[in-house]
Formats: C-alpha cells, sequence, structure tokens
C-alpha cells in the first residue's frame, strides 16, 4: 500500500492527521514533519492521528507517538489496525495512549 500523510485543515484547535500506508524509520519523515508542526503551532491544542490505514508500524512509529504523548495533545482515533495494536500492545503503550472509535469521537475528548 502507498504511504500517506495527510494533514487536514483545523478546526477549532484540532488538527486531523490522517495515515495509512506502511511506517518505519525509511518512510517517517512526512508524518514526523506533521508532527512537529503541529507540536510547534500554539493554536493546535489536540492533534488527532487517523491510524485506520496503518498496514505496518515499527520502533520508529512508536517513538514518535511516544514524542507527541509528551504534549499532551495526542488523540489516536481507529479503530487501531491489528498490526498497529500488536505493537502497542507488546511495549505495554496502548493503555498510555487517548483514543477514541473514529474522528468525531476524538475531536470530543
Amino acid at each position: 500500500m502507498e504511504q500517506r500523510v495527510q494533514v487536514m485543515p483545523d478546526e477549532g484547535g484540532v488538527r486531523v492527521i490522517v495515515c495509512a500506508g506502511d511506517f518505519d524509520q525509511d518512510t517517517l519523515q512526512p508524518l514526523d514533519q506533521a508532527c512537529t508542526n503541529a507540536a510547534n503551532d500554539p493554536a493546535v491544542r489536540r492533534v488527532i492521528f487517523d491510524v485506520t490505514g496503518i498496514t505496518f508500524a515499527d520502533s520508529s512509529l512508536l517513538n514518535l507517538l511516544i514524542r507527541m504523548l509528551h504534549t499532551g495533545r495526542l488523540v489516536l482515533a481507529g479503530p487501531v489496525p491489528p498490526r498497529l495494536g500488536r505493537l502497542l500492545d507488546l511495549t505495554q503503550v496502548r493503555d498510555l495512549l487517548p483514543s477514541a472509535d473514529g474522528i468525531a469521537a476524538a475531536r470530543t475528548l
């Protein structure tokens, strides 16, 4: 699957980043840049990652999720795909990440 990182227009201080495809150290750069931009923008109070289209993730994506978690603004919009869910479960990170079923629900957290 072709990788896609799409940053949606901000609405009410919420930035949605739609992620699809494989994310590893060789392909993480577009998502990393989108996250850096969101973290550096004081008008963004919440960053929603739509993770439903992620087909593969390694420790590089896990590290990025943890860095974004430290901003206090990250919410995952799922459902979380099985491969990403396995990574989050094996590393015991799933319970640390605020998550919701879908973007609309994530906006309300």
